[in-house]
């Protein structure tokens, strides 16, 4: 299926010189949104994983369906101060400053099988960070899977010691 036919380029936002990828038409088209929800769940069969963990708050649509039909756990990823227990936290260097993650103490166990889902994959630092949190939890990420790869943005090599998905380039 040709995803792209679903994606609108969004000049200028959410600020000038960015092209934002709206994935909306994609969630308002049943056969698009279904063909995504079933290659990603494929994958993270594939994988081996028994759970997904995904960042707000565009992974969070992707993801959510996914580990449903794979029969996964999900493990949200949020930004300071939007879970309400104990959490595990990681700060991580982004362009112009710093940024952190956070997911709930606990919901990674010793030897759980990850899969990460994300929309985007562009410089690669916020599934660095989730990489990081699964670890200190002792999961061990088995692959990452993106909608959307913009490798203009990132290194070639990032992420090579993982399986990855990516739906669509540009």
């Amino acid at each position: 299926m040709d995803l792209k036919k679903h994606i609108l380029n969004v000049k200028d936002f959410p600020i000038d010189g960015i092209d934002f990828k709206d994935v909306t038409p994609l969630l308002n088209d049943a056969d698009a949104f279904a063909y995504v929800i079933d290659e990603m769940a494929k994958f993270v069969i594939e994988c081996g994983a028994n759970v997904v963990v995904a960042p707000e708050a565009r992974g969070f649509l992707f993801a959510s369906a996914v580990a449903y039909k794979s029969h996964t756990r999900f493990v949200l990823v949020r930004k300071p101060g939007k879970l309400p227990r104990e959490v595990i936290d990681i700060e991580y260097t982004l362009e112009y400053g710093t940024n952190h993650q956070q997911m709930h103490k606990g919901d990674i166990k010793p030897g759980d099988k990850v899969v990460i889902i994300d929309d985007v994959l562009a410089t690669g630092g916020t599934i660095e960070a989730i990489v990081k949190l699964v670890e200190m939890q002792e999961g061990k990420v088995e692959g990452v899977s993106f909608l959307i790869d913009l490798p203009a943005l990132h290194d070639e090599n990032l992420l090579q010691e993982y399986k990855v998905q990516k739906l669509v380039k540009y």
